[in-house]
């Protein structure tokens, strides 16, 4: 199997939210006691829902990371959530059983009992699930054409003095720098992709991936295959469109 940072790798953000959702959840379920805790002193139950959810949290965006090669969750967020749940549930339970029994009991406990936490694990993962899926769904950045007259977009300030007048095809992050594609050449801003995104304002473009903006009319042909897009670009360079992004690019008419 693919290892744990690999699955995850490009999805920090996703996975930030998650497990923010995930302590949220536990903190509510202990200080309300929920599934009969209520009578354990609250500094365990707090340890428990909490390492609970943030273990299962990560168990879910590792199972995410694999279902979403295969399914895209814009498209159809609710059978997305529905198969997380299936895939998610059974492993967990297990999990949840064992761990409670040594957490409580300092033993493990009988393996008949094991069914009686499959209803909460289950509820629990299907409404986490869902939450995250819809607060993972995003749409792409868009930039439009300035208005005759108007001045022309801020960004294009931004470009090294060998740059100045030639025309922006793309920008690419790189760690903290902004990589610039023109038609002479390229090179590196210090920047980030949010804060260039509104100066861009003014050309028209579009983000195609959560480190990528690409002039529309820079697209010079677009390569599909396995579910997912790559624009080859005027100069060669080939942006990648993230999966999450295809589908509102594609009834944009990028291609």
């Amino acid at each position: 199997m693919m290892p744990l940072t690999g699955l995850l790798k490009g999805k920090g953000r996703d996975v930030v939210r998650g497990l923010i959702v995930a302590f949220v959840a536990g903190a509510f379920l202990a200080f309300s006691g929920a599934f009969g805790s209520g009578g354990t002193p609250m500094g365990q139950r707090l340890i428990y829902w909490i390492s609970m959810l943030v273990l299962g949290g990560l168990w879910g965006h590792v199972c995410g990371a694999l279902i979403t090669r295969f399914i895209d969750a814009d498209a159809r967020p609710w059978a997305t959530a529905a198969i997380l749940t299936a895939v998610i549930t059974g492993p967990l339970t297990v999990g949840v059983w064992a761990a409670t029994g040594l957490f409580f009991y300092q033993r493990l406990l009988p393996i008949a009992v094991l069914v009686n936490f499959l209803p909460a694990v289950l509820l629990i993962t299907a409404v986490l699930s869902a939450l995250n899926v819809f607060l993972g769904r995003e749409t792409p950045v868009e930039t439009h054409a300035a208005a005759p007259g108007a001045a022309p977009a801020r960004f294009l300030e931004r470009l090294p003095p060998r740059l100045r007048g030639a025309r922006l095809i793309a920008v690419q992050a790189e760690d903290h720098y902004l990589r610039l594609h023109t038609d002479r050449g390229s090179d590196l801003i210090l920047m980030r992709l949010s804060d260039a995104l509104a100066e861009l304002e003014g050309l028209e473009g579009a983000q195609t991936h959560r480190s990528w903006w690409v002039a529309r009319d820079a697209v010079a042909a677009v390569a599909r295959g396995d579910g997912r897009a790559a624009l080859t670009l005027d100069g060669g360079a080939v942006a990648p469109v993230s999966r999450r992004y295809a589908k509102a690019l594609r009834e944009a008419g990028w291609w």
